[in-house]
């Protein structure tokens, strides 16, 4: 499965990072608080705020940016 890029959206010190594959899969990597940490699921497009959505083309990097509103499906 091949990576086209990671997006992290993290907002303090807790870690939310958003991987998206060629095969239009996402995978978020996150935490909850300090002890629970690293916690991983696979996400469909409608399961993502479109407050996270717009962070995430935000702070997607230009050459990648096409492909990932495509896999979002943004707007």
């Amino acid at each position: 499965m091949e990576e086209i890029c990671r997006i992290s959206i993290s907002g303090n010190w807790l870690a939310d990072e958003y991987i998206f594959y060629e095969n239009h899969t996402i995978k978020r990597i996150y935490d909850t608080h300090s002890l629970n940490s690293n916690n991983v699921e696979w996400l469909e497009p409608q399961q993502i705020s479109k407050q996270n959505k717009d962070k995430l083309i935000r702070a997607c990097p230009e050459e990648f940016k096409e492909q990932i509103m495509q896999i979002l499906d943004y707007p």
